[in-house]
């Protein structure tokens, strides 16, 4: 398995950050692969499917660059290089790949390849290239819908920072991705694959969630050291929560409109993203969670630009009295 040696040092100066190139990235794997997992990943893939294939069929030497950069399980260092610890704009994050140095973009492409580089890809132009194409998926797949992807996001680094304050590492970290657990001793494992240990200590550590992706990790060597691990949000655009079904118990105890609410906030949610989850008015959903709020049974934090709310303990506990 694949490990990573952590100490305490870069666990406590570890940090969330939010990427657009990231969230790109994983839209460009999902494009790569032609793959769903989720009903809001079918949706996408039909949506802008056709015209990637397309933009690809008319440009073989990038078809060619895909297929190479984007193996099973191995991506090119230069097409998904690690975020800063703040995050920035997607034209600055995409100058980094456009920047590539040619000769380290065709030895990223020969090292997925056993070191044989195609006579296809023996050119200068690899970096521009593959930021153009993300571009144009940031145009035409990710912008469009960036605010209400952005606050998912943030949503889940609330939870996130919540289990880390409730559990410590190992509660907010294991299952984070597919193979990983925090393994004790200052191990974190990061995959199920048989790759030789690293030990990261005294390195900047991010953890960048992706609505879109499957997860994958980055890094950048030498200084400034840093290593990145994407990852799924959890709760992401298909999740429809408890399906508008409210046990009979909690719906006597405080009404529908209410106990659905709170149903919904196992994970933080903003105002919007329960309107458009229950299918209640603003002002609906403005009412009820103010007498949530009232007898302490939701709590609200702000992350970011937007405002999150989620059950307290007592919230938890009238859920579990009524649904266990």
């Amino acid at each position: 398995m694949g490990w990573w040696q952590v100490d305490a040092d870069t666990l406590a100066t570890s940090r969330f950050v939010l990427s657009p190139l990231a969230e790109t990235t994983a839209g460009l794997m999902r494009l790569r692969w032609d793959t769903a997992e989720l009903p809001s990943d079918r949706e996408w893939l039909r949506a802008h499917g056709p015209a990637y294939r397309e933009r690809l069929a008319g440009d073989p030497i990038t078809a060619e660059l895909v297929g190479t950069a984007l193996l099973a399980h191995w991506i090119a260092d230069f097409v998904a290089p690690p975020p800063t610890d703040v995050e920035r704009p997607f034209a600055d994050e995409v100058a980094v790949v456009r920047d590539t140095p040619p000769a380290a973009a065709r030895a990223h492409l020969a090292e997925g390849l056993g070191g044989r580089l195609p006579a296809a890809l023996d050119r200068d132009d690899l970096g521009p290239r593959m930021a153009d194409l993300l571009s144009w998926i940031w145009r035409t797949g990710i912008e469009p819908d960036w605010p209400r992807r952005r606050r998912l996001l943030e949503a889940d680094v609330l939870a996130r920072t919540r289990q880390l304050s409730l559990g410590g590492w190992r509660a907010a970290l294991d299952r984070m991705r597919t193979g990983m657990r925090w393994l004790g001793g200052g191990r974190l494992q990061i995959n199920a694959f048989d790759y030789p240990p690293r030990d990261i200590s005294g390195a900047q550590l991010l953890f960048v969630p992706n609505t879109l992706g499957r997860g994958w990790v980055s890094w950048q060597e030498p200084q400034p050291t840093r290593y990145a691990l994407m990852y799924r949000a959890t709760g992401v655009l298909a999740d429809p929560g408890p399906g508008g079904v409210v046990p009979g118990a909690l719906g006597r105890l405080l009404g529908a409109g209410r106990a659905r609410i709170l149903l919904e906030l196992a994970q933080p949610r903003s105002t919007s993203q329960l309107v458009a989850i229950t299918g209640l008015a603003l002002g609906s959903v403005g009412g009820h969670l103010r007498v949530l709020l009232e007898a302490g049974l939701v709590t609200r934090r702000r992350a970011g630009r937007s405002v999150l709310y989620l059950r307290t303990s007592a919230g938890e506990a009238v859920v579990h009295a009524a649904t266990g």
